[in-house]
């Protein structure tokens, strides 16, 4: 898979229906506890890492992953040593 650009990030999530594209630049060994969120997302990690955490699963996400959560999903964040940028598209 070719690594995406933002603008390519961008239309495809407005193909698929997601209305609000941010970039999210994360603290280094920031924590955020279990919470949710009223919207759909679909993201990619574009540079650093983080643990995303759903009931009992952990996915380490790394630069150059995708990944995607439903709305209301509770769940917990830990970014990584160097933080993260991550491309987040929203369905409100």
């Amino acid at each position: 898979m070719n690594t995406p650009t933002l603008e390519s990030f961008t239309a495809q999530s407005m193909d698929e229906g997601f209305d609000e594209i941010i970039v999210r630049q994360w603290d280094a060994n920031l924590k955020l506890d279990t919470h949710t969120h009223p919207f759909d997302v679909s993201a990619y990690v574009a540079q650093g890492e983080y643990w995303l955490t759903v009931g009992d699963d952990v996915k380490h996400l790394k630069e150059g992953d995708f990944f995607r959560l439903a709305r209301n999903v509770a769940h917990a964040e830990l970014y990584g040593p160097q933080g993260a940028t991550v491309w987040v598209a929203r369905a409100n």
